[in-house]
């Protein structure tokens, strides 16, 4: 849906995954209509975990979220954090799934969901166009009071109905930093 506002244009996404149509054609096509300003609405909490009950979404190294947490953690010279996340998840490989725990989560604290918007802004703008971007997210908090009863979250949370949630997000952060593109799940 596109609305046109005093030279912004306000476009609503269902969710923002890996960024890559946005980057590589939709912002371009939109900024052809020489817009000031445009607004990308994610109706979705940011993606930062992987999915294994259903959607397959189970590399993070794929997630726009996941990328702007790691640029972060470099440019803040954070990036002890990676390392430290990357050995409590080896420690964990041969536990039982349900003694895992997400250290995964250890990626994303240092910052707000707002830096890291701010971050997938800059990583999604292509350098070619001139209307200033702004990515916006649905907040956790407004998700559950949209959907009050429902508990399916864990992509945005990393908080897993069941012990292997955590495997398959622990296996997806060995992968990535072992420079293996394969799904952390069979």
């Amino acid at each position: 849906m596109v609305n046109d506002y005093a030279d912004n244009l306000v476009v609503l996404d269902d969710s923002i995954v890996r960024g890559t149509t946005l980057k590589e054609s939709i912002l371009k096509i939109l900024d052809r209509l020489l817009p000031k300003k445009i607004f990308i609405v994610s109706s979705a909490p940011q993606i930062r975990y992987p999915d294994c009950y259903g959607i397959d979404m189970a590399k993070l190294g794929d997630f726009i979220a996941f990328k702007a947490a790691i640029e972060l953690l470099k440019e803040t010279k954070q990036e002890h954090i990676i390392d430290e996340v990357y050995k409590l998840c080896k420690s964990q490989a041969n536990l039982p799934k349900e003694e895992m725990i997400n250290h995964v989560k250890k990626i994303y604290k240092p910052f707000t969901a707002d830096e890291i918007s701010a971050k997938i802004t800059q990583l999604l703008k292509p350098e070619d166009i001139n209307a200033e971007v702004e990515i916006v997210y649905q907040s956790i908090e407004n998700l559950h009071k949209a959907c009050p009863e429902h508990k399916g979250d864990w992509y945005f949370t990393g908080d897993y109905p069941t012990p292997g949630g955590n495997k398959v997000v622990n296996t997806s952060f060995i992968n990535f930093m072992e420079g293996r593109n394969q799904r952390a799940y069979a």
